[in-house]
C-alpha cells in the first residue's frame, strides 16, 4: 500500500515558539552549532491502490484545505513512498507522481 507524506511548516516571517525553544534547548545542551529551529507537522496517508494524477490532486486538496491553516502555515511537501519508489515535491505547488 502506497502512503503519501505531507509536510506542513509555518510560514517563515511568522515566529515559531515551538522552534524557539527547542533552539533553546538544544543550546543549553551544548549544541551550539545549531542557530535555528522550525517545528512542523507531518502527515501519513496511506492508499489502497497506485497513486496516480486524480489521487495526487485529491491529497494535495487535503492537504490545503484540511492538514494545513492557511494564515499560518505552508504545505512545503507531498512525497509518495511507493516501496522503493519515492518522489518528492518541495513547496513548488507541483506534485511528482511516482
Amino acid at each position: 500500500m502506497p502512503t503519501i507524506v505531507v509536510d506542513v511548516m509555518p510560514k517563515a516571517e511568522l515566529l515559531d515558539p515551538q522552534g524557539k525553544a527547542v533552539a533553546g534547548a538544544l543550546a543549553r545542551l551544548g549544541n551550539n552549532e545549531i542557530t535555528g529551529v522550525r517545528v512542523g507537522k507531518r502527515f501519513e496517508l496511506t492508499t489502497d491502490g497506485p497513486v496516480d494524477d486524480a489521487t495526487l490532486a485529491e491529497v494535495r486538496r487535503i492537504a490545503d484545505d484540511l492538514l494545513s491553516n492557511s494564515v499560518i502555515e505552508n504545505v512545503v511537501g507531498v512525497t509518495v513512498v511507493d516501496g522503493a519508489t519515492v518522489s518528492t515535491e518541495a513547496g513548488t505547488g507541483e506534485t511528482v507522481a511516482p
